[in-house]
């Protein structure tokens, strides 16, 4: 039986055999195969126009809808454009325009970033905090804090190069410093020491109340560094003029020593860490914390490098000019006249110099013109050990002792497999003048300014010092330390003091 709808194709079919000749007439079964086929064929046929026709209408529908969307993307742009002209952020403006502000405003803060970085390129900075406990033994009953002591000192430091001028170099440099505790260093003046203040880093601003704890700036200067030949060729210039000015430490440029020049690394006591005559002899005539204002011209000459050579003056106020009070009519001025050498590939380094004090102080209390000179040296001796030594003169000038010489070593600990560690020992010789020998010494027991005892000075104050750095880390280290006093300021009757002491530093 054929479906009806599939009668017209069956009819076909058959005119279409019944033409065909006998032999090749298909067999029923055959005829209602094949019209089931193009059944088929026509099913797809029909099913496949259908899609045409639903494809057709929704082209027909196109032209609507785009012109609908179309409107819809010309409001969201013109939301998006009046957000964007808007610093502020709203609620109800759309998610993109707050996302496009968010995203400028965290590439403008990278650029501001970049350009401060960019700016402190090259910052130097350090910080450092120095604790002292020190313990006496000796000093005589009845001496003002001549107990066990302890103090501490901060030092920031930052140095910053500015952009060059040309060929010039130059930086500024700034050190900020507090600190509280005198240490042992007053009762050793009351008993009328030399020089042998045996804690170099107790600090306290202008000698303040021992409650305060006050930071002051202690050195802000400027550095012109000047390649010469002055409009050369700067990669090939092996000479340099440098020019600093500002408020600084002077030993930063005169009287430097690779073994004896950090008291919060180094020897503790004052007449190891720079020259006696200089430093605690008082002839540089710093301010209350222990810094003036000046001006220090040098030439360096690297032809030989690293054999080098330096040649430096440097004008300062001191006593009143460095408080700026005087500074030009009564200055310290100061040469200084160095090279570094090298011995069997080791290196070393000398420095002689001189000094005009324009307001030494003298005996009698009164001031006069004082002159000196000295000698530093430092020698390296095979890879863990340095050998130094000091030496001062007064060629005019009234003073306690008018010479001085320390003389001493530091062993790297890479001699018993502790290559950051240090063994230092020392030792100073102070010689007592003829001026202060006539007129006579005192000591003041209690502090209160009234001499307490009196003695006819001869012969020198000697102190030796022995100390032992142990790093802990890179930033922490710790160094007990012993030191001895014989013929405390020159006095025959004077027994001898020891102080034995504890520093801890942390550094960055």
């Amino acid at each position: 039986m054929i479906p009806t709808r599939m009668r017209p194709l069956a009819l076909a079919a058959a005119a279409l055999f019944a033409t065909l000749p006998a032999h090749a007439a298909p067999t029923e079964a055959e005829l209602v195969r094949l019209i089931q086929k193009l059944g088929e064929r026509v099913d797809r046929l029909e099913k496949r126009n259908a899609e045409l026709e639903q494809q057709q209408a929704g082209r027909a529908k196109t032209p609507a809808d785009l012109e609908q969307r179309v409107q819809s993307l010309e409001q969201a742009q013109e939301q998006v454009t009046q957000g964007l002209e808007s610093e502020n952020v709203s609620q109800y403006e759309p998610e993109l325009t707050s996302r496009l502000k968010a995203v400028e405003t965290d590439v403008l803060g990278m650029k501001k970033s970049a350009k401060t970085v960019e700016a402190l390129e090259g910052l130097k900075a350090g910080v450092s905090l120095t604790t002292v406990a020190q313990m006496p033994s000796g000093l005589p009953t009845g001496t003002t804090d001549g107990s066990s002591q302890l103090n501490y000192r901060a030092d920031v430091t930052a140095e910053l190069p500015l952009e060059p001028i040309g060929d010039i170099d130059h930086k500024l440099f700034a050190h900020f410093r507090m600190g509280q505790g005198l240490g042992l260093n007053s009762p050793f003046a009351n008993l009328g020491a030399f020089a042998s203040a045996p804690n170099a880093v107790a600090f306290r601003a202008s000698g303040a109340n021992p409650d305060d704890s006050v930071a002051i700036l202690g050195q802000a200067w400027y550095q012109a560094a000047i390649p010469l030949p002055f409009g050369g060729f700067k990669p090939r210039s092996r000479q340099t003029l440098e020019l600093t000015f500002g408020k600084m430490d002077i030993f930063g440029f005169f009287d430097q020593n690779a073994a004896a020049n950090d008291e919060s690394k180094q020897f503790l006591s004052s007449i190891f860490v720079h020259n006696p005559l200089l430093d605690a002899g008082g002839q540089i005539g710093v301010d209350a914390n222990g810094f003036q204002p000046g001006f220090v011209a040098s030439y360096l000459n690297e032809t030989r490098k690293p054999e080098t050579w330096r040649l430096s003056l440097g004008v300062f106020g001191t006593h009143q000019g460095a408080n700026y009070q005087r500074f030009f009519s009564s200055p310290l001025v100061m040469a200084q006249a160095e090279t570094s050498l090298k011995f069997s590939g080791l290196t070393g380094n000398y420095r002689i110099y001189a000094w005009s004090q324009g307001q030494g102080s003298e005996l009698d209390g009164s001031t006069a013109k004082q002159v000196g000179w000295g000698i530093s040296a430092d020698q390296r001796l095979g890879d863990g050990m340095t050998l130094f030594g000091r030496y001062g003169q007064m060629a005019r000038g009234q003073v306690p002792f008018d010479r001085a010489l320390t003389l001493g070593a530091e062993f790297n600990g890479s001699y018993w497999n502790r290559g950051a560690d240090a063994i230092g020992i020392a030792g100073g010789w102070l010689q007592a003048s003829d001026d202060y020998r006539a007129a006579g010494g005192s000591g003041d027991l209690d502090g209160d300014g009234t001499p307490d005892f009196s003695f006819i000075p001869g012969g020198a104050e000697k102190v030796a010092e022995l100390y032992y750095r142990y790093r802990i880390s890179p930033q922490f280290e710790v160094s007990p330390d012993f030191q001895y006093v014989w013929r405390m300021g020159g006095n025959p009757g004077a027994g001898n003091v020891s102080v034995l002491g504890l520093r801890a530093q942390l550094s960055y």
